[in-house]
């Protein structure tokens, strides 16, 4: 709730669903730091970050939600996933910007010698003047991708391809960015594993505005067969198998 009068908002959380039983449980302090990073961007001032860009805002957050879990509640993925899917409900419901990509699209792959874990970007929510931007880290997502020399010269994986997932984003006035189509070949046997988001429903629009692409994981092993994975999964990869990972598109706003 806004009031303008006297320049606070309250954000609140009630109704929140009871701690789940995965690893999607978010502790307080990540949903804290999201409605700080929403709220500073819709300042137009060159002020510095810090706790007092708070202070105009009332944030309820019900006890024991997946929100804000109690131990032994699991909550790897609430910083590098759920945090993303609270930064687009904020924008949807500020109606600022449609949403974006919605995950960090983590990628973990290694065995008794190599260790990697990498994040992929994808396509962003398009604004009320702008079109969303193709193949880019999004919102709560701070981290560059290994550069492919570096990566090819470190563990024993070939990057096949790396490009454009095109038409992954939405359409209509404003077009939602594309998201990307990743493939990493192993040359060398490895266990990977993939912790993702919107791989079943699509980032919204606003405004009437259409949805982006959900995102996609597979294997493509030696011999040709696909091996279609969810959003969350581990795989033992063989010599010459592939993984491949199709990102997320924004989603559309309509004028």
């Amino acid at each position: 709730m806004i009031d303008e009068n006297k320049d606070q908002a309250t954000i609140d959380f009630t109704g929140t669903s009871a701690p789940l039983d995965n690893n999607f449980n978010a502790p307080m302090s990540v949903c804290k730091a999201v409605v700080l990073y929403v709220f500073r961007t819709l300042v137009d001032k060159d002020i510095p970050l810090n706790s007092g860009c708070l202070k105009p805002l009332t944030i309820i957050i019900p006890s024991n939600c997946f929100l804000n879990p109690q131990y032994p509640c699991a909550v790897v993925a609430g910083n590098v996933e759920t945090s993303q899917q609270i930064t687009n409900c904020l924008y949807g419901a500020l109606g600022v910007m449609a949403n974006s990509q919605g995950t960090m699209n983590n990628l973990t792959f290694g065995n008794d010698k190599y260790q990697y874990y990498e994040t992929i970007c994808g396509g962003s929510g398009a604004g009320y003047n702008y079109h969303g931007t193709d193949a880019i880290q999004t919102h709560m997502t701070n981290s560059r991708l290994t550069d492919p020399e570096v990566l090819e010269w470190r563990f024993p994986v070939r990057l096949d391809s790396f490009s454009i997932r095109k038409g992954s984003g939405g359409k209509g006035d404003f077009r939602g960015g594309d998201g990307v189509i990743r493939q990493i070949r192993f040359l060398e046997s490895m266990t990977a594993g993939i912790l993702s988001s919107h791989r079943l429903i699509p980032p919204s629009g606003l405004n009437g505005g259409g949805k982006g692409m959900v995102g996609k994981n597979h294997v493509i092993r030696e011999s040709g067969e696909v091996e279609t994975l969810g959003a969350t999964a581990e795989v033992q990869m063989n010599v010459n198998d592939v993984f491949v990972i199709e990102t997320p598109g924004g989603g559309v706003v309509n004028n």
